[in-house]
């Protein structure tokens, strides 16, 4: 992999580099076959060794693909599913320069969003539904009447327990809202079990989700997708996209629930409830910690994926954030060796995160906007 540093020196666009950091396949081009006219390709064919660089679309993001269920276990972020590629890569293309930069202003909104959902025991990835509902404008109103950053439509958002009147629409209220969307998307994944059916039904509703699967048999997005109107199907792949324009990867919230069962584990789902493996309980250290710490970085600090660190660590914020203060850390052996080393920078950097956490978002759109 190259390094950033030689990336921005050589001037290559920001997708050029996300498509370098995701998890590559060896000595493989993945050609589509076209067998229907629909849009994403259905599956592809491996061409064998080579190193040319060619004219095919798909040589510069083969890394993306999914060729063999097998691969799926691999150390770091999961791989796009091949259906998704077409689509993700022509998204990357087109906003990857736009919502990079959104990650610099819009910090103070994903730093409170995160805190929210792992208070929830939500991925915090799900706060980039935001980002494709509303780009993060608690401003924003749809067509349909949908407001705010979250885009609640009235029903939805007073029975999540907000406010919306004549006089006063909490759909507005940056940190209510937000709140509102954990409890929302905590009451979708009970329903349904799997993030992708997740995304779709917190676009679409539930309602059309259930229509889907009833007409095909099937819960997994993938089969379903043509059954779901093209604003939900193509708002999931949105949703995958921009995970992997801010994360670099893949993750928790890009998989089915058969993929996630193969990348991590039979009882994935909720990152935080999540169990080790007798062999990664075998070779972890353990440690008593206080302090103010922050699992999102610890985490950055010890280059570990947050689902894989909430993994070892179910309800580290929450212990942290409580009048306990108290934590038994659990971390595979060489990560708690580098986090003994780095633990005073590490806690500073983190008591700086709650503090930049505490800032009020709304006055900083405001200016943005």
């Amino acid at each position: 992999m190259k390094k950033l540093l030689l990336l921005t020196i050589l001037g290559l666009p920001f997708s050029q580099y996300i498509i370098a950091q995701i998890p590559i396949a060896k000595e493989t081009v993945l050609q589509p076959v076209d067998s229907s006219n629909k849009k994403e390709p259905s599956h592809y064919h491996l061409i064998g060794d080579t190193k040319k660089i060619t004219d095919d679309p798909a040589y510069n993001f083969k890394n993306l693909f999914e060729s063999d269920a097998s691969e799926l276990v691999t150390i770091g972020g999961p791989r796009l599913n091949p259906r998704a590629v077409s689509f993700v890569k022509d998204y990357i293309e087109k906003y990857g320069n736009d919502l990079t930069k959104m990650k610099v202003w819009g910090k103070p909104f994903f730093n409170m969003m995160d805190d929210v959902f792992l208070q929830n025991d939500l991925p915090r990835e799900l706060k980039y539904i935001a980002v494709i509902e509303s780009r993060l404008n608690p401003s924003s109103i749809s067509f349909a009447g949908a407001v705010g950053p979250w885009q609640f439509m009235p029903a939805t958002a007073i029975r999540m327990g907000l406010k919306v009147s004549r006089y006063l629409d909490e759909r507005t209220n940056y940190i209510k809202s937000t709140q509102a969307a954990a409890k929302y998307l905590s009451e979708l994944y009970t329903q349904f079990g799997d993030w992708l059916l997740v995304i779709a039904a917190y676009n679409g509703g539930p309602g059309n989700v259930l229509k889907a699967i009833r007409k095909t048999g099937s819960r997994n997005f993938w089969d379903i997708q043509y059954y779901l109107p093209a604003e939900s199907r193509n708002h999931v792949k949105k949703f995958i996209g921009t995970h992997y324009i801010f994360e670099g990867q893949g993750g928790l919230t890009t998989l089915t629930r058969a993929e996630s069962s193969d990348h991590y584990g039979v009882k994935g789902g909720y990152a935080a409830n999540r169990e080790i493996s007798e062999a990664e309980a075998a070779n972890a250290k353990e440690q008593t910690i206080t302090g103010k710490y922050h699992s999102i970085v610890i985490a950055k600090n010890l280059t570990m994926d947050i689902g894989s660190f909430n993994r070892y660590n179910p309800g580290f914020d929450k212990v942290m954030a409580s009048a306990k203060n108290s934590y038994q850390l659990k971390l595979p052996s060489d990560k708690m060796d580098v986090f003994n080393t780095r633990k005073y920078q590490i806690l500073s950097e983190s008591i700086q995160f709650l503090l930049n956490n505490a800032l009020t978002p709304t006055d900083i759109l405001a200016k943005k906007l």
